[in-house]
């Protein structure tokens, strides 16, 4: 049996994580780990398209780490699930990007989000919710986490 790396879906906040005085430790480490081929980066269109935007660092950074990516489109299969969350009410549809985030780490089969987005998408009481109706709409749960998280923290 081959070990493969767990396919993580990325959003944008975790670039920008990447310069923030809080997160930036954690977030260069996962990046770090992402390199050693610990983790599959995935993103999507949506990120790409956040980072128009971005401060030139994080451009820079995004760029270091395209031939680590697989960048996917949003879909039929996203769409119909980013609708089902945004009728449930998990966020209101100015947040809709949010939502697309998880239906295309849902959609496509990733092992887990991550973020540093708490208000939207690393958020228990949401979490559960996305949960819900991936089951309902016959998809399984998803996990999220934060990129600290993600690292090997093991002590001996």
């Amino acid at each position: 049996m081959t070990n493969l790396p767990l396919r993580i879906y990325v959003d944008t906040c975790v670039f920008g994580g990447a310069f923030d005085a809080e997160f930036s430790v954690a977030t260069v480490n996962f990046f770090n780990m992402v390199r050693a081929g610990r983790f599959q980066l995935i993103i999507s269109s949506v990120v790409v398209l956040e980072l128009n935007n971005a401060p030139i660092q994080v451009k820079k950074l995004f760029a270091d780490l395209q031939e680590y990516m697989t960048i996917l489109d949003a879909d039929a299969a996203a769409l119909a699930l980013q609708r089902g969350y945004l009728d449930a009410g998990i966020v209101s549809p100015k947040w809709a990007d949010d939502a697309l985030h998880v239906a295309l780490a849902t959609t496509s089969q990733c092992d887990i989000i991550v973020s540093w987005n708490f208000k939207h998408i690393v958020n228990y009481r949401r979490m559960k919710l996305y949960c819900a109706v991936n089951d309902a709409n016959g998809y399984p749960p998803i996990e999220i986490y934060t990129p600290e998280e993600m690292l090997d923290n093991d002590e001996d």
